[in-house]
């Protein structure tokens, strides 16, 4: 049975939050996955910049 809309989306976002704040992942030994973990940590920050701008440009228009 799957859990509750609501209660679903806020374990995502603090899977994702927890991510972001590099906290320590289960599992993680291998410094080819820790490389990994990293760049996917600075692809989400560009990827949230962007989305950042995006909306301030839709918002602010000239």
């Amino acid at each position: 049975m799957a859990p509750h809309n609501g209660l679903y989306l806020d374990m995502i976002f603090k899977k994702i939050w927890s991510y972001l704040t590099f906290q320590k992942q289960e599992g993680t030994k291998n410094l080819n996955t820790q490389l990994m973990h990293g760049m996917n940590r600075i692809s989400i920050l560009m990827f949230v910049i962007a989305l950042g701008v995006i909306i301030v440009r839709f918002v602010i228009k000239p």
